[in-house]
């Protein structure tokens, strides 16, 4: 009889078939999320219109939103780590698809803030923990680039709903708002299906004593990726890990504060700029620099932007990494402060949503890897819960600073994407080909 970690055997099945499917299942709702979290600032020129409102009033619907996200990524998260990943993964996707379908056809402003509500609140039980589903079925070899890759679908969601509201404006239909909302429920009602094929993680079933089930999971993971199975005499063992009471004990108290000063200053920079800017860019604009048109551009930015990402994981680690591209983000809203010419700011708006996405993609990688399996969905969720704070906080932030200027606003994010690289430079981990316990 063999004894044979978790560890051992995902790098011995290596990365095949079982996981691009399960990177295919995963980044259909990824997309679907995207497109749900930025039609906030895409509607919300439509919204105003179609029900008398002025802008910043309909962006409380992105209020609403991340308010549910909020509450959903701390509650599924916790109930992840109780109750299993797939489980909360089946629960949060159709409440997604339910809800965001049903957004479309809202009679009035007050039941629209209520589905969105409801649809923030699938959406961020959602986001964590596919983060750390997915990284428990990967090789610590190669387990950043992969994390970054499923990040990479949020920059296909962006380019999605920057499409569908490009094409509701240029082919000026009423409640441009019904149509977009229309287009981000669809990748959610056809990954309710596929997320019926994602079994439970091994690891969160090796830790519940569920050894065998754990067992049957690793060879089909084995099977699929070409390897042979497990023999019948062979025993599954859990990594060793330090004992946690939480995210907040002894010995991760430091990491979380640090991660968390990082997953909020981060959120209300990215927020900040990507719920106004929509609006901005599609009434006066900058210049040339104006319309949903430039904004596909923008979202076509954060491709490259994840690539490096993927690429730098792994090769620099996950700390210069994120250090790097939260940097790179300050410097980019500080060229959108001096710029003096219409050009100059389309080029930093270029910048910094190919520097912030980067910056999530890095921080998605990093995230999962701090924790041990029995708060590693906590510790995304908690994570989730303060980037979403960090959401609800953007819009009101924004109105408040915007009135002293636009380029106000832009510079106190530069600030704040600099306390992040300080924050990062403090954690006490460097994950990079790091086994997850």
């Amino acid at each position: 009889m063999g004894r044979i970690s978790i560890d051992e055997a995902l790098d011995h099945a290596g990365t095949g078939p079982f996981q691009r499917r399960l990177l295919g299942i995963f980044g259909l709702v990824w997309t679907a999320d995207a497109m749900q979290v930025l039609a906030v600032g895409f509607t919300a020129a439509s919204i105003a219109a179609s029900f008398g409102l002025t802008v910043p009033q309909a962006l409380q619907t992105g209020t609403l939103f991340f308010l549910g996200m909020l509450i959903g990524a701390y509650a599924f998260g916790r109930l992840a780590d109780r109750v299993g990943r797939r489980n909360v993964l089946l629960l949060t996707v159709a409440c997604d698809a339910v809800f965001g379908a049903l957004s479309v056809f809202a009679p009035s402003f007050t039941i629209l803030l209520a589905l969105r509500f409801l649809t923030g609140v699938a959406v961020g039980g959602t986001l964590p923990v596919d983060y750390a589903m997915m990284a428990e079925f990967l090789p610590s070899k190669s387990r950043g680039r992969w994390l970054v890759a499923l990040e990479g679908f949020w920059a296909i969601g962006t380019l999605i709903v920057a499409l569908a509201a490009w094409a509701a404006s240029v082919a000026g239909v009423q409640d441009a708002w019904r149509y977009i909302f229309a287009v981000t429920a669809l990748p959610a009602i056809l990954g309710l299906g596929l997320r019926l094929f994602v079994p439970e993680s091994p690891l969160y079933l090796l830790r519940g004593g569920r050894g065998e089930e754990a067992k049957t999971t690793i060879n089909r993971v084995l099977v699929a990726n070409g390897k042979p199975a497990l023999e019948a005499g062979d025993e599954l063992v859990s990594p060793p890990h330090a004992a946690s009471e939480g995210v907040f004990s002894g010995a991760l108290r430091r990491r979380t504060v640090m991660i968390l000063v990082i997953w909020f200053l981060v959120s209300v920079s990215y927020y900040g700029v990507f719920t106004w800017m929509p609006a901005k860019l599609a009434g006066d604009g900058f210049g040339f620099v104006r319309g949903y048109g430039f904004l596909v551009f923008v979202a076509l930015a954060q491709i490259p932007g994840y690539a490096l990402a993927a690429y730098g994981v792994e090769a620099w680690g996950r700390k210069p990494t994120l250090i790097g591209f939260c940097l790179l983000s300050a410097a980019g809203c500080l060229l959108f402060v001096v710029s003096g010419v219409d050009i100059m700011v389309g080029a930093s708006l270029l910048i910094m949503s190919f520097a912030l996405l980067g910056t999530w993609g890095a921080l998605y990688a990093y995230t999962p890897e701090l924790y041990p399996t029995a708060v590693r969905a906590t510790g995304m969720g908690t994570a989730g819960a303060v980037a979403r704070l960090g959401g609800l906080l953007a819009p009101s932030l924004m109105a408040l600073v915007v009135s002293e200027g636009l380029g106000v606003a832009i510079g106190l994010f530069a600030g704040f994407l600099v306390v992040s690289a300080l924050a990062a430079l403090a954690i006490d981990s460097e994950t990079r080909q790091a086994s997850i316990a």
